[in-house]
């Protein structure tokens, strides 16, 4: 406990850090309070909020701390930015002009993140149209159409741009990356409710209290795994040839290479979830179609139909988007330029190769423990646990969290080693996701 006290006292001593927590806090907050303000036009009191609480609906509304089935301003939050921001990054392997892009250092990523600021109002003012028709119903209009909707599409847009800028102003003047900030913050609003709904139910004769206290130990649990797979890495040992420039001597050093076990972070997920929603698009669009036993079994997420469909397109797509984001022929040229080798690996193709068959050896055993830690939320709605409260036994949100924040402390403990104070822990050092290496110009994912 004192040492708690120390760091708190050595973090509030610096006044660079403190003044960047004191910003992100004050930044989240403002979030937070437009996330209440209803949209124009719309009777707060008649909304039907129960509509925002299964499925694809359900997982937004949870990203964006409860704003989407509130009908905010903030309702559709950073993931129309999200998407303009994977699209960019999927044509950056496909099209010319976007690979170009990617070499031309920073202006070439100033130009992509302007690409992507305009696709994200394309792509916001598309989903607005959709969620207005989707999720306000005319009961809950206080205009007419079409006044009312293009009124919205106009407020909708407004407010993920607004979000967005929030985020890049956490990234510049807080700590921490601001658009996981936000995302990490939608999550953690939903948190509490989740977690009073189901004391609620198991002290009212559900299982009891010894049963919820197994459940928070288990969730513990899930935790640190998930902490174990955000972490891993393989080292790859790099030499660097002896220089000597003038008096001094450069290289000659042992340096490593850290590989991510899950290099892929969540995208996997996001991707898989994506088209495990379609059978139930299906047989919504397609009212024969709904009798059908395969899609009926898709559809349920606890059938292991669906867990097994599942876990396979994420144990794939991990490997899909690690071979677009690590590039280990960049890698071995880098190497080569510096002067650096893999002991016993001849510089070159030879050393790219080497990369690529490490790669895939990690990545197989990385996408299994994440397809696992996918698909434990069903397993806990199984056994009882409440919907709202078994998102948080893994899958996306639980990865989220656990990346974002171990990229935070990292962020404050290089702050306090800077100013040569102890860091966070006793012995060892945080490692957030910014080791990943990417392919040349690329932008990490935000989330």
């Amino acid at each position: 406990m004192k040492k708690l006290f120390t760091t708190l006292s050595n973090i509030w001593k610096i006044e660079d850090l403190r003044v960047r927590i004191t910003n992100t806090l004050l930044f989240l907050l403002i979030y937070r309070v437009g996330s209440f303000i209803v949209l124009p036009g719309v009777n707060a009191a008649a909304l039907h909020s129960e509509k925002a609480k299964e499925g694809l609906v359900g997982l937004l509304n949870m990203f964006a701390g409860g704003s989407f089935s509130r009908s905010s301003i903030f309702a559709l939050g950073v993931m129309p930015y999200i998407s303009a921001s994977i699209v960019l990054q999927l044509l950056g392997i496909a099209v010319p002009y976007f690979i170009k892009l990617q070499k031309e250092g920073e202006s070439g990523r100033n130009k992509l993140n302007q690409w992507t600021r305009y696709l994200t109002i394309v792509i916001t003012a598309l989903q607005a149209v959709g969620y207005l028709r989707s999720q306000v119903t005319p009961d809950t209009m206080l205009l007419p159409n079409p006044y009312f909707t293009v009124l919205n599409v106009f407020v909708l847009t407004a407010g993920t741009l607004f979000v967005m800028w929030l985020g890049e102003k956490i990234t510049d003047k807080g700590i921490g990356n601001g658009i996981s900030l936000i995302i990490m913050t939608g999550i953690i609003a939903e948190l509490p409710s989740a977690f009073l709904v189901e004391f609620q139910s198991r002290t009212g004769g559900a299982g009891g209290l010894i049963t919820f206290i197994v459940e928070i130990v288990a969730l513990l649990g899930v935790v640190m795994f998930t902490i174990l797979i955000v972490q891993g890495t393989r080292k790859i040992a790099v030499q660097y040839a002896k220089r000597i420039v003038g008096n001094k001597q450069y290289g000659g050093v042992r340096q490593y290479i850290p590989l991510k076990v899950n290099a892929a972070g969540v995208m996997p997920i996001i991707f898989a979830q994506a088209l495990m929603f379609i059978p139930a698009t299906v047989s919504q669009f397609f009212p024969n179609a709904s009798s059908n036993s395969a899609l009926i079994a898709l559809s349920n997420p606890n059938s292991w139909e669906h867990n097994l469909t599942f876990g396979i397109l994420i144990i794939l797509f991990t490997y899909f988007y690690t071979a677009i984001t690590v590039n280990p022929n960049q890698m071995a040229d880098d190497m080569k330029k510096n002067g650096g080798f893999i002991p016993g690996v001849k510089p070159g193709k030879s050393t790219a190769d080497y990369i690529d068959a490490v790669i895939s050896k990690i990545t197989l055993p990385g996408s299994i423990f994440l397809a696992i830690i996918a698909i434990v939320p069903a397993f806990a709605s199984m056994v009882g646990v409440s919907s709202m409260f078994a998102r948080f036994f893994g899958g996306t949100s639980l990865i989220i969290l656990v990346g974002v924040v171990l990229d935070t402390l990292q962020q404050i403990e290089s702050h306090l080693l800077m100013r040569h104070y102890d860091g966070l822990m006793k012995t060892g050092r945080i490692k957030g996701r910014s080791s990943i290496p990417t392919a040349a110009g690329a932008t990490p994912p935000v989330i």
